[in-house]
């Protein structure tokens, strides 16, 4: 999750949230905080308020929510704030405090507070590949990796392909790989989501020492939904998945109607590819992974 993030405080609105009758009729001041989590370096480094988020916007939304259609629960009204600060593409996270300091509480008091917190949940394509050891069990050991991670949920696993390994010129053969691809609901952002899958390679002692080196594990993150990256630690989408049919042949079987962005319908990438591209990715139905 970004370290960044944007705090509103104390932001002030009138409105007619409560149980009682009085409440709705006679109305009140609540009090909102919002916290948004959204990676700041593009803002920051072009110095473009299009990289960011508009925390005039965000205080004016908010207002908006608390002066709209009345709720009995502040609970209700923390919801409908959170599901507007996370339909701005750029935040990953956001906190939400609604304080209510005229609650009808017959004691003294200070103040009263429902926080809400909410992550945006994305649909990410994770490629699978493996041309070293036990290569089946080492992709399906990658496939319960990535379902345990927090806040994720793999909705499929594709077929297993079985694909000539790409090689350095002038480096020798290696052994054939075995290849899926797995769709994922995750609320972890593309930089958490990247750490862990390193993480996960490094336990099937993955060695970054050679590059296009045979490895005992690959977890390469092809695209996350909404979400386009030109840093070099993590390029999305993918920057070859559109020329790789590795990637695209098993992306394709999980997911017929899938689109890589700025490039198309997967399958018509798959098609465009050259003869000998495609001939070189075998299905193997017989090591077919299971969908924890």
């Amino acid at each position: 999750m970004p370290a960044d993030r944007i705090e509103l405080r104390g932001l002030r609105a009138f409105g007619r949230h409560g149980v009682f009758d009085a409440e709705r009729t006679l109305g009140q001041e609540f009090v909102v905080d919002v916290t948004l989590h959204l990676d700041l370096h593009a803002a920051a480094a072009g110095d473009d308020l299009t990289r960011t988020v508009n925390y005039g916007e965000v205080a004016q939304d908010a207002a908006a929510v608390v002066a709209g259609e009345p709720a009995a629960l502040i609970e209700t009204v923390a919801e409908r704030i959170a599901a507007e600060c996370l339909a701005r593409p750029l935040v990953e996270r956001v906190q939400v405090a609604v304080h209510k300091p005229a609650a009808p509480i017959p004691l003294p008091f200070d103040d009263v507070v429902v926080r809400v917190e909410r992550s945006r949940v994305r649909r990410a394509v994770v490629a699978l590949g493996a041309n070293l050891g036990d290569r089946r069990a080492a992709l399906q050991g990658a496939a319960y990796a990535l379902a345990a991670l927090p806040g994720t949920v793999l909705r499929a696993v594709s077929p297993v392909y079985e694909t000539v390994a790409l090689v350095l010129p002038g480096t020798g053969p290696q052994p054939d790989y075995l290849n899926a691809v797995v769709l994922a609901d995750t609320s972890l952002a593309p930089d958490a989501l990247l750490a862990q899958a390193q993480r996960v390679e490094a336990a099937f002692g993955r060695e970054r020492s050679e590059r296009w080196g045979a490895r005992t594990l690959d977890v390469d993150i092809v695209s996350v939904e909404g979400v386009v990256s030109d840093r070099p630690e993590l390029t999305l989408p993918h920057p070859r998945a559109a020329e790789r049919a590795f990637v695209l042949a098993p992306w394709a079987a999980a997911d017929p109607s899938a689109q890589l962005p700025g490039h198309g319908p997967v399958s018509a990438l798959l098609h465009a590819l050259a003869d000998e591209e495609r001939a070189g990715v075998r299905r193997r139905d017989d090591l077919a992974l299971v969908l924890p």
